[in-house]
C-alpha cells in the first residue's frame, strides 16, 4: 500500500490492529485529525463500529501476519496500535511491528492487568484503564514519548526517560503543585523515593502522576 501525501507535513501514517469499541473509536478520531489511518480486524463486520467520518482504509486479517502488515503499508508507518480485546495478540502484533518491521511508535492496549508485568519486561508502551482508553491512546501516539502506566479519573500514572531539560533541576522545580508529582526515580540500579531536594540527570527514569491537563507542561521533560 502507498500512503498518500501528507497534509501540511504534520499527518501521520498510523495502523490500528483491532476494531471493536476503542479500536474503532480511536481510528475514527486519528482519522477526523488528518492522520491517514489503515484498520486491521480479523472479522469485516467489526468495521461497521467506524463511523461515518472515518476516511480510512480497512483490512481483514490477523494483525500479527507479517503479509497482511505489508498490505497494510507497515514498513511507512509512524505509529501502531494494538487493542483487541486480546493480550496475547496485542503483544505478537506490536512486538512485530516493533522487532521485525521497526515502526517507531508502537502502543498497545492492556486488556487485563494481570499481564501488566509482562509488557513492562518488553518494554512495551501501553495504556491499561477502563476509562478513557482512547483518548489516552491518542495522545501517546501523537506525542509519543514515556509510558502511561494506568488511568484514574482524569490523572494518568506515567513512567518516562528524562530528557535534557531535566538536567541538575531538582524534584521540587519541576513538579507542579496539585497537577504533577514525582513518586519514584530510578537512576542506573537504584531506584528512590525522592524528596524534594534530589537533583535530577538526563537518562533518570522517573514516575509519577500527573493531571491530564498538565501533561502538556510535562512533556517537556522527557527525552526520546
Amino acid at each position: 500500500m502507498a500512503w498518500p501525501d501528507r497534509k501540511d507535513g504534520c499527518a501521520l501514517n498510523i495502523v490500528v490492529v483491532g476494531c471493536g469499541r476503542v479500536g474503532s473509536q480511536l481510528a475514527t478520531m486519528l482519522s477526523v485529525e488528518g492522520h491517514n489511518v489503515v484498520v486491521i480486524d480479523r472479522d469485516d463486520s467489526a468495521f461497521r463500529r467506524l463511523g461515518t467520518t472515518f476516511n480510512g482504509v480497512t483490512i481483514k486479517g490477523l494483525g500479527f501476519d507479517e503479509e497482511i502488515l505489508e498490505q497494510a503499508g507497515i514498513r511507512e508507518a509512524d505509529a501502531f496500535a494494538a487493542v483487541t480485546d486480546l493480550d496475547n495478540t496485542n503483544l505478537m502484533a506490536a512486538e512485530v511491528a516493533r522487532k521485525i518491521f521497526g515502526v517507531p511508535h508502537v502502543v498497545a492496549r492492556l486488556y487485563n492487568p494481570v499481564r501488566e508485568r509482562t509488557y513492562q519486561q518488553l518494554d512495551l508502551d501501553y495504556v491499561c484503564g477502563t476509562t478513557l482508553v482512547a483518548e489516552n491512546l491518542m495522545e501517546k501516539i501523537k506525542s509519543g514519548h514515556g509510558h502511561h502506566l494506568n488511568t484514574v479519573d482524569d490523572i494518568e500514572v506515567i513512567e518516562f526517560k528524562a530528557g535534557p531539560a531535566v538536567e541538575g533541576k531538582r524534584v521540587s522545580d519541576i513538579e507542579i503543585a496539585h497537577r504533577f508529582r514525582i513518586f519514584a526515580v530510578t537512576r542506573g540500579p537504584a531506584s528512590h523515593v525522592p524528596d524534594d531536594d534530589l537533583v535530577l540527570h538526563e537518562g533518570d527514569i522517573i514516575f509519577g502522576a500527573v493531571k491530564d491537563d498538565s501533561f502538556p507542561k510535562v512533556e517537556r521533560y522527557m527525552g526520546d
